[in-house]
């Protein structure tokens, strides 16, 4: 029996980097299929893990829970015919509803022979209060169905500020184990350990009970909650934290404010993702000087002029030959050299965010 782990969380928390953990600290020596569920059409950077050994299947049509529930099925039987790993890691899209993900693979657990060892939400300290008041929906689902809470960037908030996190946590979900101390603090393998709690198989048989009485199967054509409708033939996620280091940085504009003004809520339950989220994303071979790219980041980070945008990710061509990857979440964002691509590439994702004026500010 193949063993599943998900890994779920808001855009930005830092999945990526909790995976890349477990990954070197608990789970070396061990076969690992890594499948990532990506909002939007192409995915850009799901290729850095490949160097680890890990193989990747990028599933871009939609959420695993709708429609493509057959298509997941068909992929995870595939990974585990081909492959036979030890355990597969899922990482769902940062808009993605963790209960839908569980209930997708409960319903080919059987057919497939894996079983759902861990369920884990990854939690940004510094902006869990902001992304829970405007997009609840979303961001509790993650939050309730967790068996284990994982907060991320708690160096870099005050006592006070980790307290009002936990205790906004502690109201959504009482049972899961929330985990505060900074990761570079703490080994993996105190962190799986809480993950993999005895209270998980309780909360399985929980699911499994629940799931049988009000059980329906998705047809082909059949949508269902989380939505399937990818509008922009452009559009690429970011929701990849490969570069998330847990420490401010260099470039990290922090303008301490919670950005916790209002928007449209999304607090009832029948929205489809791609309802409330936009992913906006282009490919372009423009060069960028690094003082203008900072000016444009911190637009996009400090003010709501483009809409509500809650992660930016791209890869480009610097004016100077080299090439700049930068990563962006409201109020922060941080540029760094890296590696050359075959094209630049550049991705928004928010919340009525107004495309015509993210293409004039990026000048593509």
């Amino acid at each position: 029996m193949t063993k599943v782990d998900i890994i779920s969380g808001f855009l930005g928390a830092g999945k990526t980097t909790l995976i890349k953990k477990l990954i070197a600290e608990v789970f070396a020596g061990q076969q690992i299929v890594l499948i990532e569920n990506e909002f939007g059409e192409i995915g850009i950077d799901g290729g850095f893990l490949k160097d680890a050994g890990i193989n990747i299947t990028e599933m871009n049509s939609g959420c695993i829970c709708c429609s493509l529930v057959g298509d997941f099925a068909t992929a995870l039987k595939k990974v585990v015919d081909e492959y036979h790993p030890d355990r597969i890691i899922i990482e769902p899209s940062g808009v993605g509803k963790l209960s839908d993900v569980e209930r997708a693979v409960l319903d080919v657990a059987d057919e497939a022979g894996i079983e759902i060892a861990t369920a884990t939400t990854v939690v940004d300290a510094k902006k869990a209060k902001m992304y829970m008041k405007n997009f609840g929906e979303f961001f509790n689902n993650q939050v309730e169905t967790a068996r284990c809470v994982v907060l991320s960037r708690t160096q870099d908030v005050t006592a006070d500020k980790l307290d009002e996190t936990v205790k906004l946590i502690r109201e959504k979900n009482h049972e899961a184990a929330v985990i505060t101390t900074p990761w570079d603090e703490i080994e993996g393998s105190v962190i799986f350990g809480a993950m993999s709690d005895a209270k998980a198989l309780e909360h399985e048989l929980e699911l499994e009970h629940d799931h049988e009485h009000h059980h329906h199967h998705h047809d082909d054509d059949e949508e269902c909650e989380c939505g399937h409708h990818h509008h922009h033939d452009d559009d690429h996620d970011h929701d990849h934290d490969d570069h998330e280091h847990e420490h401010h940085h260099e470039h990290e504009h922090e303008h301490h404010h919670d950005h916790d003004h209002e928007h449209h809520h999304h607090h009832h339950h029948d929205h489809d993702a791609d309802e409330v989220f936009t992913s906006w994303g282009v490919e372009t071979p423009k060069k960028f000087d690094r003082a203008d790219l900072e000016k444009i980041l911190d637009r996009l980070a400090n003010t709501e002029e483009f809409g509500q945008v809650l992660r930016a990710k791209g890869i480009v061509q610097s004016s100077d030959g080299k090439w700049l990857h930068f990563d962006l979440t409201p109020g922060e964002s941080e540029i760094r050299e890296g590696s050359a691509d075959y094209t630049g590439r550049l991705c928004v994702i928010g919340a009525e965010i107004d495309e015509s004026k993210l293409a004039g500010l990026f000048g593509v």
